[in-house]
């Protein structure tokens, strides 16, 4: 079944499954090493994000790339460097519905074929990489079967999606068809720069599972251990 354009709307579908290409040209050559740029200061987390960060950090579950936490209630990115430096944060727009399951064969479907109840961001750990979409757009892929990728609000969309983003409520922040979309600044900037040659990990946290079913290694964190 032919999928649709992501520019058109907030669920990114397929037109070539994702690889190890590299999503940006580097410059050839530079002419002086660039200087490491500062942790940035990050907002208050919920304990769901703290306990999430502190595993990934504690333990080296990322393997050593690059990572991004999505708080799905807060609808807050934070972007890590490898070493587990945050190097970014802002708003993101994820799925109109609640929940943390994608419905079966939700990613063959064409969009006017998507239900309410099926535009969900399904939370979980993925291992995300840089791949094309239909209409030769570059994203980043984070559950390829289902057609949720992350990437910048498309254009022309008609939900006012800039202004939602920029809400202090969070409700605002659902709007999309399951993907998510998060500020140009932090794509371009840091996601492109630090997933484009090998990807990295994305950890969505969920609405209303509870965290340790999502990412069961936290079972074996106490939740006094795990905040700090």
């Amino acid at each position: 079944m032919v999928r649709a354009l992501v520019a058109l709307a907030g669920m990114a579908l397929v037109a070539s499954p994702p690889t190890g290409e590299t999503a940006f040209a580097a410059p050839a050559k530079a002419a002086k090493k660039k200087a490491a740029a500062p942790p940035v200061e990050l907002p208050p987390l919920t304990i769901a994000a703290q306990r999430v960060t502190s595993w990934v950090a504690d333990s080296g579950d990322n393997q050593s790339l690059p990572y991004i936490v999505i708080d799905k209630p807060a609808a807050t990115i934070f972007v890590y460097d490898a070493s587990g430096k945050p190097v970014a944060t802002g708003p993101v727009l994820i799925g109109i519905a609640e929940g943390d399951d994608a419905t079966p064969g939700v990613g063959s479907k064409k969009l006017s074929e998507i239900g309410p109840a099926e535009k969900t961001t399904p939370a979980g750990r993925y291992l995300a990489k840089f791949g094309r979409a239909a209409g030769n757009t570059k994203v980043l892929w984070v559950d390829y079967a289902t057609s949720v990728a992350i990437h910048t609000i498309p254009p022309g969309n008609k939900e006012n999606r800039t202004k939602r983003m920029l809400s202090p409520e969070i409700d605002d922040n659902r709007v999309t068809y399951g993907c998510i979309n998060v500020p140009k600044a932090i794509y371009n900037g840091q996601i492109a720069t630090l997933f484009g040659k090998k990807g990295g990990y994305v950890y969505i946290l969920p609405d209303s599972k509870p965290l340790e079913a999502t990412f069961p290694p936290l079972h074996a964190r106490p939740v006094t251990e795990a905040v700090r």
